[in-house]
C-alpha cells in the first residue's frame, strides 16, 4: 500500500456539539438568549441538521430537497442547503442564521481526534502518501493549519473544488492522480458507507471508523497503521 485517503469530518476531525456552535455564536455576535431559551433552539438546530458535520436532519423540508441531494458539490449550494436547514428555526436575530455557518468553518469549532497526529505523522515517518477527500462546500486547510496537522497531508481534493461529490469514483481518483497512485495501492478510511465506499469501485481497499465524539474515540485510527504494513 502506497498511500492512505482520509475523510475529514468524523474521520480525522469532529465538529463541536450544537450547543457548544449556537454558544460561541452568540458569544461572538453579543447576542444573549436566557439559557432554556438557548438550549431549546440548540435542540431544535440539532433535530434540523443545520449543523454541517453534525447530526443529520430528521427531515428535509421539500424546498431544499435538491440542494441538499447536491450540497457538497459547490460552496453556493452547500451555504444555501445548511442555512436553509437553520432558518427553519427561529432565532433573536435573522443575521444569526449566517453566523452560525460561518462559526462551523471555523478552525475553533473543530477538534482532531486524539490519535490523529500520531497516526498522520507516522505515515508520513514511512513515506506513504496522504490525501484528504472530503465532501465540503469550503476550504477545510486553515483548520489542519490551525491544528499543527497540514504537514502531513499531501494533497487536499475537496468535491466543492471539483464539482462532484462522494461516492461519485471520480473524486476518488482525482486524490489518487495527485498522490501519482495507482488505486489499487491506495487505503480509503471513512465514517460513511455510502460516500467513503465509493473508493471501492476503483480498486481502494476502504476501512470505516466510527463517527462519534472526541472524547468516546481514542484511538479507532490507529488500526490503519497496521492495515499499512
Amino acid at each position: 500500500m502506497a498511500a492512505v485517503l482520509f475523510d475529514f469530518s468524523g474521520t480525522l476531525f469532529r465538529i463541536e456539539s450544537t450547543e457548544s456552535w449556537l454558544r460561541a455564536t452568540l458569544d461572538a455576535t453579543g447576542l444573549v438568549l436566557p439559557e432554556p431559551e438557548l438550549k431549546e433552539a440548540a435542540r431544535a438546530l440539532e433535530a434540523s441538521g443545520a449543523l454541517p458535520g453534525g447530526a443529520a436532519p430528521m427531515e428535509v423540508p421539500e424546498d431544499l430537497a435538491a440542494a441538499w441531494a447536491v450540497r457538497d458539490e459547490s460552496a453556493e449550494l452547500h451555504r444555501a442547503a445548511y442555512t436553509g436547514l437553520s432558518r427553519q428555526v427561529p432565532l433573536p436575530d435573522p443575521e444569526l442564521h449566517d453566523a452560525l455557518y460561518e462559526r462551523h468553518k471555523s478552525p475553533d469549532a473543530w477538534a482532531p481526534y486524539p490519535d490523529a497526529a500520531e497516526v498522520l505523522r507516522t505515515l508520513r515517518e514511512r513515506g506513504i502518501g496522504v490525501g484528504v477527500v472530503s465532501n465540503i462546500g469550503w476550504d477545510l486547510r486553515p483548520v489542519f493549519r490551525a491544528h499543527g496537522l497540514d504537514a502531513y497531508v499531501d494533497a487536499y481534493v475537496l468535491s466543492y473544488e471539483h464539482g462532484v461529490q462522494k461516492p461519485d469514483p471520480r473524486l476518488f481518483s482525482v486524490a489518487c492522480e495527485a498522490l501519482d497512485v495507482d488505486p489499487r495501492q491506495a487505503l480509503m478510511v471513512g465514517d460513511s458507507r455510502p460516500a467513503d465506499g465509493g473508493a471501492a469501485a476503483l480498486g481502494c481497499r476502504v476501512h470505516f471508523v466510527d463517527h462519534l465524539p472526541v472524547s468516546r474515540r481514542p484511538d479507532a485510527l490507529l488500526p490503519v497503521l497496521d492495515l499499512m504494513g
